[in-house]
């Protein structure tokens, strides 16, 4: 009886042993990585619009998303995908539009948060919302883009050479 007695509080010893230097490994370990807070927000360009960035987590859906580009306009419908709240998400686009020079010029929120954006020769309107089951699905962001290529060479709609006024 002794015997098991013995070998029980040698079990508890070496389990506790295990486990303290367990802790001790990965709280060591831990101390030589950087804050997560002191990380820069990890974002990817959308398209070939480098001036416009979501989230590294948002995934494109290339089901929902169409693209023109002509000699005098570039733009289209970017439909975004992912696991990021509403408010993050928006926040994030409205900081990282400034950043880009974007002037915010107006917005709305009901069920889906509607962001619009402007630059010269350029508009940006951001569609925010969740997919079904709310706060436990995917974020939806729909981003409608159009470029004027004409108005920045001083060409017409059409390419051709704008006439000048005298």
């Amino acid at each position: 009886m002794n015997a098991r007695v013995y070998l029980r509080k040698f079990f508890i010893l070496f389990s506790l042993s295990f486990l303290v230097a367990f802790v001790v490994g990965c709280a060591s370990k831990n101390q030589n990585q950087a804050p997560v807070g002191d990380l820069p927000p990890l974002a990817n360009a959308v398209g070939s619009y480098s001036d416009i960035e979501l989230p590294v987590e948002m995934k494109l859906d290339k089901d929902k998303t169409m693209a023109i580009n002509t000699e005098s306009f570039k733009g289209g419908i970017l439909h975004y995908v992912g696991r990021v709240e509403m408010s993050s998400l928006k926040d994030f686009i409205v900081s990282s539009m400034r950043n880009n020079k974007w002037k915010l010029v107006g917005e709305a929120s009901y069920e889906y948060t509607l962001l619009a954006f402007t630059k010269p020769n350029q508009t940006c309107m951001v569609v925010i919302s969740e997919g079904v089951g709310g706060s436990l699905s995917k974020t939806h962001a729909t981003l409608y883009v159009t470029v004027d290529m004409a108005s920045s060479k001083n060409l017409n709609p059409f390419g051709e050479p704008a006439a000048q006024n005298n």
